[in-house]
């Protein structure tokens, strides 16, 4: 054991794989190299965590951070910056850009952008569209790619790709595990005429539950099909929780803190454009589904599907306002929150944002505190309470719909590779973000 390190954490409550119990971590070269006592070690820096959880670094695993081409919302920067302060060591970045992230030039201009100004990890997803299909074997091996991304309902222009034909061309090209917002585009185009003029608790109507059922269960069938791995997006509904707790060989899941936080209609009355998403907050039932789904392990990961709009756009009445809400500087805050009340554990908060995330994507020395591993902490007070407020907020729209919620549990500390990026709701060190590795394409050294 090295009596010198880079970093230690000291005194803390460490949660991981070995369980919950009072440890010191030593980071030395980026990297997690020692897990235990280290009251005789020395280091260059020593954070103080008695009284604090050392978890492993949060990963958000679905966000939309908007550039290029709709920065006026949010940009990579602001983007990131929410998530340091939330605690979010990585992201996973959505290709619904202008232009869309779906070739190789694409990509290259979001690490381009990132380079430099991101003050956390990051990857991309690449768009699958009708055009690029038979490339994607490439495209999902470039470097920062986190995998293919595909909207089978719910998205504008060529990244829609909504018939089965086009689904399984998509399955039958990959070799990763690919992304799927699964909404029935067929079905939402025979309801758009069900929504009520200003009034957003008829969003429900136009994209119902049997939306989403069909999708995924038309999912599931194609990827038995073509044998092939799907990871299902901010499932919504009760409808489907069976139908992927039956194909957990090939179907892996993603909920949000918005579905199991908010509840319609009364989200919709209160906070009207600024609780509409997509797919939609919906009632208590599939609100009591979803939290069975994360007790019974159905559940594999928390995303925050972060996608904020301005709020002059969502004040347009309903159906003109736009779908989506910022949620990555929440995330975490919320579902320590519900560990404090009791709904999951947080050995379970810790599997959903980042053991999750590892098994999902496979990512590349991250998503856990072990020995070996990338030296990222998230450190935070269980016992903190703390209003959420729109001011508060980095995201360039300025707001969250959790503004005026009291939490407990809260953020102190996001450590990414051995550098103390946010300490005490300060960013302390900026631009440091590098992009994420993938086991299945890691590229040849030298």
């Amino acid at each position: 054991m090295a009596e010198t390190y880079d970093l230690i954490v000291r005194g803390g409550t460490v949660v991981n794989h070995a369980g919950t119990f009072r440890a010191d971590v030593g980071i030395t070269g980026g990297k997690t190299v020692y897990i235990g006592d280290l009251s005789t070690a020395d280091a260059g820096e020593v954070f103080d965590a008695t009284g604090l959880h050392v978890l492993p670094g949060v990963i958000d695993t679905q966000v939309h951070f908007r550039e290029p081409g709709l920065e006026h919302k949010e940009d990579l920067q602001a983007g990131a910056r929410g998530a340091v302060l939330g605690g979010v060591t990585a992201v996973f970045e959505m290709p619904n850009t202008n232009p869309t992230t779906t070739d190789p030039d694409a990509m290259a201009d979001k690490l381009k952008r990132a380079r430099g100004r991101m003050d956390c990890d990051h990857a991309f997803y690449v768009g699958g569209t009708p055009q690029n299909t038979e490339h994607l074997g490439e495209l999902e091996r470039l470097p920062g790619c986190c995998g293919v991304k595909v909207f089978m309902g719910a998205s504008t222009g060529n990244l829609l790709i909504e018939t089965d034909e086009g689904v399984e061309a998509v399955l039958r090209n990959v070799n990763r595990r690919a992304t799927f917002h699964s909404e029935d585009e067929f079905r939402l185009e025979d309801r758009r005429s069900l929504a009520r003029q200003g009034d957003w608790t008829s969003h429900t109507d136009v994209r119902d539950a049997e939306a989403a059922r069909l999708s995924t269960e038309r999912l599931i069938r194609l990827a038995r099909k073509c044998g092939k791995r799907i990871h299902v997006l901010h499932v919504s509904t009760l409808d489907e929780i069976p139908l992927l707790a039956a194909a957990r060989d090939i179907a892996t899941v993603e909920i949000t803190p918005q579905h199991l936080t908010l509840e319609g209609p009364e989200a919709y009355e209160r906070l009207k454009g600024r609780a509409q998403m997509n797919p939609p907050v919906r009632g208590a039932d599939h609100r009591a589904a979803l939290w069975e789904a994360v007790r019974q392990g159905v559940a594999d990961v928390i995303g925050s599907d972060h996608a904020p709009h301005t709020l002059e756009e969502k004040e347009k009445p309903y159906p003109q306002s736009p779908s989506g809400m910022p949620g990555v500087q929440t995330l975490l805050p919320l579902m320590l929150d519900h560990a404090n009340a009791g709904r999951l554990s947080l050995e379970r908060v810790v599997d959903l944002t980042s053991a999750g995330a590892q098994r999902v994507f496979g990512t590349a020395g991250k998503g856990r505190l072990a020995k070996g591993y990338d030296g990222d902490l998230t450190i935070v007070d269980m016992k903190e309470k703390k209003e959420i407020t729109d001011a508060m907020m980095a995201n360039k729209s300025g707001w969250t719909p959790f503004a005026g919620m009291t939490v407990t549990g809260w953020p102190k500390a996001t450590i990414i590779r051995g550098n103390i990026v946010m300490r005490d709701d300060e960013v302390v060190a900026e631009g440091l973000g590098e992009p994420v590795r993938f086991m299945e394409t890691l590229q040849p050294e030298g």
